[in-house]
């Protein structure tokens, strides 16, 4: 009990922070992804490049799921900061290219398209849901929590891992239909 406490008191002035980014973030992307700028020029370019994040984002999360496991624990927290820094400017720029740029209808056909659209929904869902979890697992270790920071990020490395690399999937299977 007095190490449940601890743990308790060690994280709960995040907990606000957690819960009002967790929230704030999804619901300003849907509101930012209906808006277009007007007489703004599309950024075209943005998705290779935020795709290339995503990419580089899988790699550095694999490099560092290594790393603790050679327990390079400083190497390991720089290689976290990074991906979650990779992330926001990937957020960023997805919603500056949404906010410039008509949608693309998907233009595949057949069991291609299924597969596209179920890639392409369970990596928005698992997105948003992996805003609370990543912010748990950096939390936790911060606050030197190291078991329940294991705990979370059992759970967390698989479903950012797969949100990073359906990314990159989703990019490359719409990438032919983009109009420039």
């Amino acid at each position: 009990m007095l190490k449940s406490q601890n743990s308790e008191s060690k994280t709960l002035k995040y907990k606000k922070w957690i819960i009002v980014v967790s929230v704030a973030v999804p619901v300003a992307v849907a509101i930012l992804f209906g808006v277009r700028l007007p007489n703004a020029k599309p950024l075209h370019f943005l998705p290779p490049i935020y795709a290339g994040i995503n990419a580089l984002t899988s790699f550095i999360l694999i490099i560092a799921y290594f790393a603790i496991k050679k327990k390079k624990i400083d190497f390991h927290e720089k290689l976290m900061k990074m991906a979650i820094a990779l992330s926001v400017v990937f957020l960023l720029m997805y919603v500056a290219y949404h906010m410039t740029t008509v949608p693309t209808p998907y233009g595949g056909e057949g069991l291609v398209r299924y597969i596209y659209f179920f890639i392409l929904i369970t990596h928005i869902v698992l997105s948003i849901g992996i805003i609370p979890m990543v912010l748990i697992t950096y939390v936790r270790a911060i606050s030197k929590l190291f078991a329940d920071h294991k705990k979370i990020a059992k759970i967390t490395f698989p479903i950012w891992l797969y949100i990073a690399i359906t990314g990159v999937i989703v990019y490359l299977m719409i990438s032919p239909y983009y109009v420039i």
